[in-house]
């Protein structure tokens, strides 16, 4: 998979470039490029922000930038998506999606007040929100929709079990993990784990997970009526 990541602040995505993500793009499964939206200002003073028509607080980032960025790392399998509190809420399912049905996508940061509303009707194809609160920018929940596409991508985790038992699968939160020792501060892993017989650790895990997502998010119980 490829992606473009289009921001204001492209140092803010050093984090990319290390621990599994690292070693996913240099064996070639996912490559991610950012680019500098001022790099395609036409303003003197690369300017890409200016006052909101109407009046109000902060600063709307100006249109002409933004539409050069995406056209000139567009191509006829792009997928344009705008990081904004406003869009769909992000779930696993999504991300699944995603990462099986998009050959490349463009990740669009906004900052400040937002961007110039005609960039999204003409430019956007989806928006997209990590959660119900507001952050200074969508550099941050561009990297969490990087990271959470990339662990779909065959061979990124190197085990292809570990994305269909792990949390939000089958939605359920995930069951308890232990590893050695056996005993830790008189605590004990449970022994049901220590038999060796597959099917009481299967039926457990199922039983644990369960549980905690009854306690802890019960709403996703519901998404399975």
């Amino acid at each position: 998979m490829k992606i473009d990541i289009l921001t204001l602040f492209p140092e803010m995505f050093d984090a990319l470039n290390h621990s599994i993500l690292a070693r996913a793009q240099k064996n070639n499964l996912i490559s991610i490029k950012v680019t500098n939206i001022r790099d395609y200002s036409k303003d003197n003073n690369k300017r890409c922000d200016d006052y909101s028509y109407g009046g109000g607080a902060g600063m709307i980032m100006t249109p002409q930038p933004l539409y050069d960025a995406i056209n000139a790392v567009k191509t006829k399998d792009s997928y344009v998506v705008y990081l904004s509190p406003k869009g769909e809420l992000l779930k696993q399912n999504k991300v699944e999606f995603m990462a099986k049905n998009y050959n490349h996508l463009i990740l669009l940061c906004g900052h400040y007040e937002g961007i110039d509303q005609r960039i999204i009707d003409m430019c956007v194809d989806e928006e997209i929100s990590i959660g119900d609160y507001v952050l200074t920018g969508g550099e941050i929940p561009a990297m969490v929709l990087v990271d959470s596409i990339a662990r779909y991508i065959p061979s990124v985790l190197g085990n292809n079990e570990t994305t269909s038992e792990e949390s939000f699968s089958n939605n359920l939160l995930e069951y308890p993990q232990y590893t050695r020792p056996s005993v830790f501060m008189d605590k004990s892993v449970p022994e049901v784990l220590l038999n060796g017989n597959h099917q009481e650790i299967a039926k457990w895990r199922k039983e644990q997970s369960l549980k905690i997502t009854q306690e802890r998010r019960p709403d996703l119980l519901k998404d399975n009526n």
